[in-house]
């Protein structure tokens, strides 16, 4: 995997890192380089990754507090004054109680600010369901002009937020304050809206976002041993999805499962078999997430398993999905197998 710049996929050997930590290092290189950026924060900064550049740069930056429908109110006032805006706020209150005025004004006027979601999927661990935050990637999803990244480690929610800078319109960055295994390095590629092969196979694709592309690259390594050839795609960018990846590995492996830290309405997986319908390639599928339900209190690693969101969920997908194949079936399945 060295030359491919993938880190090694060993829980052994992996660096643990949450992905908010990456964030906060693109913006302080953001500000080292020039660029004329303001950070804001939803009384979080001890959490989500912007407490660092608080102290090294406090003129840009501005904690709001919970307010934060405030927030996006005052970073759409500062956009249009020609400041590049990042805010951050917990991914459940991004998506659900500011909604309406991300929509309304960032969306509408197509206004220069990155939303960052922090504490997103079920990296809010103990916090309970309450605060986890499932629906956010569908939710956002929706909003015209939005662009919505889920960064797979640290590494690339660095590279995300430093591009996000350089793109116009707005921007929804999903961040976990879970530590999870680095996949990627400084050498992996990352262009948004580019998804990335990650590895190599013929029998399969797994399509992957966020934190578990590390347990979807576990289970490719798994399944060797049974002779099953996985090929797998990071899509950090759920939107605009690279619809032209998804088309070419369904003709190429004639099998799809998608992967998400989230609900299994709306988002990565039914963006691909929105995709796939469109242009008249259904193949098998399954969508791998979270089932119409809310998360649980729990440490974030017992949750990924309590919803089949590890290697060994995503492996018995994969065999579901050959099953249907070799059985001649033909259409895209929207059922998940998820446990939750």
């Amino acid at each position: 995997m060295a030359e491919m710049g993938l880190a090694d996929i060993h829980h052994s050997a992996a660096k643990l890192e949450a992905t908010s930590r990456g964030y906060e290092r693109g913006l302080i290189e953001l500000a080292e380089r020039g660029f004329d950026i303001i950070v804001m924060d939803a009384d979080l900064a001890g959490s989500s990754g912007t407490g660092e550049f608080r102290k090294r740069y406090p003129n840009r930056f501005m904690d709001i507090g919970l307010c934060e429908q405030n927030m996006i109110g005052t970073a759409a006032g500062l956009a249009l004054a020609g400041k590049c805006v990042f805010v951050t706020t917990h991914g459940m209150l991004a998506a659900g109680k500011a909604w309406d005025i991300i929509r309304s004004t960032i969306c509408y006027g197509t206004l220069n600010v990155n939303i960052c979601g922090a504490d997103a999927g079920l990296s809010a661990g103990a916090a309970g369901g309450s605060r986890q935050s499932l629906e956010d990637v569908a939710v956002m999803r929706t909003l015209t002009g939005m662009t919505v990244v889920v960064p797979a480690d640290s590494m690339e929610a660095k590279k995300a937020t430093i591009a996000a800078s350089r793109l116009p319109g707005p921007v929804y960055l999903r961040l976990a304050s879970a530590r999870v295994p680095i996949v990627t390095t400084d050498l992996t590629p990352f262009t948004m809206g580019q998804a990335e092969v990650y590895r190599q196979g013929d029998d399969v694709s797994v399509l992957a976002c966020g934190v578990v592309v590390y347990e979807a690259m576990k289970a490719a390594r798994d399944l060797e041993d049974e002779g099953i050839s996985v090929r797998v795609i990071n899509c950090h960018t759920v939107k605009p999805l690279d619809r032209a990846m998804v088309s070419r590995v369904a003709v190429e492996t004639g099998a799809i499962v998608t992967v998400e830290e989230g609900a299994s309405i709306g988002g990565l997986g039914g963006a691909c078999a929105e995709a796939l319908a469109q242009v008249g390639r259904p193949v098998p599928m399954r969508i791998v997430g979270i089932e119409d339900r809310f998360g649980e209190s729990g440490e974030h690693e017992e949750l990924l398993q309590h919803f089949g969101l590890t290697s060994r969920g995503i492996a018995s997908a994969i065999r579901e999905v050959l099953a249907m194949k070799a059985n001649g079936a033909n259409g895209v399945r929207g059922e998940t197998t998820t446990s939750g």
